[in-house]
């Protein structure tokens, strides 16, 4: 019996991450390629042609072998049509994606938000593994988020449901968001809102071992707060008590199994995890909350491509 396998794309503002996937979920082989953002990313669909063309070549695997593409995008998209209605830091704007994937590759394509694909993928083969209702979080440069509700992804009217990163959490004095508004959830408790409310601290806290950093990081925050400043402490205490009201707030809507955090600050591990379910605990609705545990996310890198996997795996006939 002839072998068969999906190919999962995760495209990103810096790389876009490929893989040829067997049926059952083994990574063949997955590589990166740039995204080229130049001219509003117009040629990003061909280098994706080319990079997947390229790599079933070396396989020896015959392109009749391959279900399907399962890609995800960051920004708002209709994953009905695979249309991007818009994705800023690519440059995309009303991107009919999907049916030009399709046309230059030849194979069936599935489209989804990014953060979407990182959620199928823990719930497939993750942190998340095999539970009907999940969040997942995913807490980097922005904040991304991935609603799954009774074994389904939640997607929407037009594809902006479960953009946790723009829930309105501060409605006076908030920051500037990227999507035009202030006071977003992603602009209070990102790798970015961190570094930037570290910034902010040092007028009140001058002496804070921060102080002595001259481009501080997250991780750089989270390394003081362990070693008891206390300016990197309020920071973390404010960041986390904001997002464990964000999922106390969204355990309500959707009652989660599990919440799986990920991204480059979920490598915090415990650090993150303990005082942001003990701020959970105080704001959620008890019997809701008695249902959810919290997770770290299990796959990594690997999530979004695996989770295209399993787009393909879920739709194709």
């Amino acid at each position: 019996m002839k072998e068969l396998y999906s190919i999962g794309a995760d495209i990103g503002g810096t790389t876009v991450k490929l893989a040829v996937i067997s049926v059952e979920g083994k990574i063949i082989k997955k590589w990166e390629i740039p995204t080229d953002t130049s001219d509003k990313g117009k040629n990003i669909t061909s280098d994706i042609k080319d990079a997947i063309e390229q790599a079933l070549k070396e396989l020896d695997i015959h392109k009749s072998s391959i279900l399907g593409i399962g890609a995800g995008a960051p920004g708002f998209v209709d994953s009905s049509t695979g249309y991007i209605n818009e994705a800023i830091n690519i440059g995309w704007k009303n991107f009919d994606f999907g049916n030009e994937l399709q046309d230059l590759t030849g194979l069936p394509v599935w489209v989804d938000n990014d953060a979407n694909l990182a959620a199928l993928g823990e719930n497939w083969l993750g942190a998340g593994r095999g539970v009907d209702n999940l969040i997942a979080v995913t807490l980097g440069t922005g904040v991304g988020g991935g609603i799954i509700a009774n074994g389904e992804v939640i997607n929407g009217a037009n594809g902006t449901a479960a953009e946790i990163g723009h829930m309105l959490v501060k409605t006076s004095g908030g920051a500037p968001c990227n999507c035009g508004r202030s006071g977003c959830l992603e602009t209070e408790t990102s790798a970015t809102a961190i570094v930037r409310k570290a910034g902010e601290k040092l007028e009140e806290y001058p002496d804070s071992k921060l102080s002595k950093i001259n481009n501080i990081t997250a991780k750089d925050v989270f390394q003081a707060a362990a070693q008891g400043d206390l300016a990197a402490e309020e920071v973390l205490k404010n960041v986390t008590d904001t997002l464990g009201l964000a999922l106390a707030n969204l355990t309500v809507v959707t009652n989660p199994n599990k919440i799986v955090l990920g991204g480059g600050v979920s490598a915090a591990g415990d650090q993150l995890i303990t005082p942001l379910k003990k701020a959970y605990e105080s704001y959620v609705l008890p019997r809701a909350g008695e249902a959810c545990t919290f997770e770290l996310a299990e796959l990594g890198n690997d999530a979004g491509v695996i989770g295209g996997a399993f787009l393909v795996k879920q739709y194709h006939k």
